[in-house]
């Protein structure tokens, strides 16, 4: 079992930046893939970006690239996403996810099903 907690939402400017961070706790002993999800109000939740176990390979929504960069520091168990430029649209509760990988290149599926476990979302407000 994986536990996970999102940190540094918060209320932003359009063209503004923040830093999103997930930390994993329980049997993080095994190798997991990560990934960040959204979910605006009404709507259903999406794929931002994920990153296998071993950093090496990343996969992001088509929504995101070039402004956003996920990391992670398996020493520490976190996970981290660096929002910049963001827009309006960018509005969600964000999602920290993870399961279990067999290979540490694997990078998780952009559906929410491949994803075990979840953490209960951080708030990002971005205003016009």
């Amino acid at each position: 079992q994986v536990q996970l907690e999102e940190s540094g939402g918060g209320l932003v400017q359009a063209g503004g930046s923040l830093r999103l961070s997930c930390a994993a706790s329980g049997r993080t002993s095994s190798s997991y893939f990560m990934g960040w999800f959204r979910q605006a109000p009404g709507k259903e939740r999406e794929f931002v970006v994920g990153i296998s176990w071993s950093g090496g390979r990343t996969r992001y929504a088509d929504s995101v690239k070039g402004r956003f960069t996920i990391s992670r520091d398996n020493a520490k168990n976190m996970v981290y996403l660096q929002m910049n430029s963001l827009k309006p649209e960018d509005t969600a509760v964000y999602y920290c996810a993870a399961d279990r990988s067999l290979l540490s290149t694997t990078v998780g599926g952009s559906s929410p099903h491949e994803y075990r476990y979840w953490g209960q979302g951080t708030q990002v407000t971005v205003s016009s």
